[in-house]
């Protein structure tokens, strides 16, 4: 059957006799092809609306939490010199630290997600993020390899749930059609994170001596209790999903809901809805090696930009590091938001993040060698690219995944989040092996572009659902 809005394949998402239920692209929008048209037409009204508001209500403070999530646990690379130099961090140590933080960031945020599908994401989600910020606070405390091995890996724990936690909690209340652009919305919390905190953090590293503290002490102090103030935030402004909404209208909630009703449905029909299926599932297991990949790619520009550019500039890390080092974070903010909206204008999920990181590699080959202006710009390009493939890569498993097979499964590729343990100790390992400081930029370069293929070649299912 042809969507009558844009002349593509859609399915009966919800199997009533002569009754086919469309999405378009730019709206969520449903046409019932049968003569109950100005009932539909309303009910697309309401739904449409009450997505405005979902989006207007709790988009920007999902961003606010991504943004002190990443903040604290990407701060460290701005300690680096300083933990070197006042308590014994060598670049070994710095490399394993940074990347232990992703053993339990990965392991244990498949039971999180069990438990925010169980109990709801307000008490969930507002606990984490009190309980990451008092460890992340903790970190000013650290005396030498062992405390911040434990912080890294407690800091790990706490963090977990979150941000699978928040891929579920957004199939809670936006549709297919629109989920791409809405994860999009969320992502720019990476990027904001990476511009707002890099000059925060080189200014909080300047304050060094007030107080009696150091300078990477303060960082960690202020950007910590940011996290405990949201969390407390969180208590009160998130609902569990439409139905706990009271900002919506009855008609708004029940549309929303019987949209949301008809996908889910459609996705037990076309995926696997329980644990055991789900984890015997080889897209789920192709998904879990394609977000390794790309967290790979991530965090080798997340972990060693700081550093890389004071290179570059010849300085230490400081509030002008900071400064620049906010760049490629620019450029990343404007194709995380443009990308997704592409994607889903022009149905080209797979191709449009294919060819995102075979750019992105391909910049990452340049950068090595690259002068100062044109180092800047590969890395900006590269950036920007590791960012704004994720929202667009999201939107494969959640178009098949349903019930507790969703909560487990995007949990089990979020831990594909092991990218970030196996980055910075690939890129030690390279340096050491082929006694260069380039080798490592090299294989984290090479490893985009074998990504980029994977995603090439994967299968895209097309559900029964109500996407076009």
């Amino acid at each position: 059957m042809r969507c009558t809005l844009t002349g593509e394949h859609c399915d009966n998402p919800g199997g009533d006799a002569g009754q086919a239920f469309c999405m378009d692209r730019s709206a969520v929008t449903p046409v019932l092809l049968s003569s109950t048209m100005p009932d539909v037409l309303s009910a697309a009204g309401h739904t449409t609306r009450a997505v405005e508001r979902a989006l207007r209500r709790l988009v920007p403070f999902l961003m606010l939490m991504f943004v002190v999530s990443f903040l604290d646990r990407a701060n460290v690379s701005f300690a680096r010199q300083a933990l070197a130099a006042t308590r014994g961090i060598s670049d070994q140590v710095y490399a394993l630290g940074a990347g232990l933080f992703f053993l339990t960031y990965s392991t244990c945020g498949f039971p999180s997600n069990l438990i925010l599908h169980r109990i709801g994401a307000r008490r969930w989600i507002g606990a984490l993020l009190i309980a990451w910020g008092i460890v992340s606070t903790c970190t000013m405390f650290v005396t030498g390899p062992v405390s911040f091995y434990s912080l890294r890996l407690l800091l790990g724990v706490t963090e977990a749930g979150f941000f699978p936690g928040i891929i579920l909690y957004l199939t809670y209340w936006f549709p297919n059609a629109v989920r791409c652009r809405i994860m999009g919305l969320f992502y720019l919390g990476v990027p904001l994170a990476l511009v707002l905190g890099g000059p925060l953090s080189g200014y909080l590293l300047d304050l060094h001596g007030s107080a009696g503290l150091a300078g990477w002490q303060w960082m960690f102090l202020v950007e910590g209790l940011m996290a405990v103030a949201v969390g407390f935030a969180a208590l009160t402004l998130l609902d569990n999903s439409p139905a706990t909404a009271r900002w919506l209208s009855p008609d708004e909630k029940q549309s929303l809901l019987a949209c949301l009703t008809r996908e889910e449905h459609a996705r037990r029909s076309g995926g696997p809805a329980g644990l055991l299926p789900m984890l015997r599932d080889p897209r789920v297991l192709r998904c879990l090696l394609i977000y390794t990949l790309i967290q790979v790619s991530t965090y080798g520009v997340v972990f060693y930009l700081p550093s890389e550019l004071a290179a570059l500039l010849h300085r230490p890390a400081g509030l002008v590091v900071g400064l620049v080092s906010a760049i490629p974070w620019i450029c990343a903010l404007v194709a995380v938001y443009t990308l997704p909206r592409a994607a889903d204008a022009h149905g080209s999920h797979r191709l449009l993040a294919s060819l995102t990181l075979l750019i992105a590699g391909v910049a990452s080959l340049v950068f090595p060698t690259a002068g100062p202006v044109l180092g800047l710009i590969a890395l900006s390009i590269a950036a920007a690219g590791f960012v704004a493939v994720q929202p667009v890569f999201w939107t494969f498993p959640t178009s098949y995944l349903a019930g507790r097979a969703a909560a487990g499964g995007i949990a089990l590729i979020g831990a594909g989040n092991l990218g970030g343990f196996f980055a910075p100790n690939l890129k030690v390992w390279a340096d050491h092996a082929f006694h260069s400081t380039t080798a490592g930029l090299y294989l984290l370069a090479v490893l985009t572009l074998v990504n980029a293929a994977l995603i090439a070649t994967i299968r895209t299912p097309r559900p029964a659902d109500s996407t076009p």
